[in-house]
C-alpha cells in the first residue's frame, strides 16, 4: 500500500529524503567508477593472459566496488521506507505519491531544485510535469497528519 503525501508533508520529508539521495548519488558515482576500473583490470589481464596480476590492486577495487554498492541499497532502501518513489537515480529524480481529485498522481522533484513545485500522472513522467497551484493545493490530499 503507497503512502501518500501533500505537498506540505512532503516538503517536511525533503530534507532526509535530500540527504539519503546525495549519498545514494556518491555510492552510485563510486560504484560506477570502480566496476569500470575493475572492467579495464579484467581486460588488462586478458589481453596479457593474466600474467603479473596486481593482487592488491584488485582487492581494493572489488571492496570499493562492494562497499558502494552496499551504501547504495542501504540508502535506497531507506528512501523507499519513507513511501517515497527513485525514478532516475542519475539525475536524481523523485516522487511522492499523493491524491489529485481521488486518483493517485506524483510530486515530482529532481535532486538540485529548491522545493517541490511539480506534480504528474502515473503514466506523464518528468515531460509531463505541469506547476503545482493553488487548485492543485486545494483538491490533493495525503494521508491524515498526526
Amino acid at each position: 500500500m503507497n503512502r501518500y503525501f501533500t505537498v506540505k508533508q512532503a516538503t517536511e520529508l525533503l530534507p532526509r529524503v535530500e540527504r539519503r539521495l546525495r549519498d545514494a548519488l556518491l555510492a552510485h558515482r563510486e560504484y560506477q567508477r570502480a566496476d569500470e576500473e575493475f572492467r579495464e583490470f579484467q581486460k588488462r589481464i586478458l589481453m596479457l593472459g593474466g600474467a603479473q596480476v596486481n593482487r592488491e590492486k584488485v582487492t581494493k577495487i572489488v571492496a570499493s566496488r562492494g562497499a558502494s554498492a552496499t551504501i547504495l541499497k542501504q540508502e535506497m532502501a531507506a528512501i523507499e521506507e519513507m513511501g517515497v518513489q527513485v525514478k532516475d537515480l542519475e539525475v536524481g529524480l523523485i516522487d511522492f505519491p499523493t491524491l489529485y481529485r481521488g486518483e493517485e498522481v506524483l510530486l515530482c522533484w529532481k535532486f538540485g531544485e529548491a522545493a517541490i513545485e511539480f506534480w504528474h500522472g502515473l503514466t506523464e513522467g518528468f515531460r509531463g510535469r505541469r506547476p503545482i497551484d493553488e487548485e492543485f493545493l486545494a483538491a490533493h490530499r495525503g494521508e491524515v497528519e498526526q
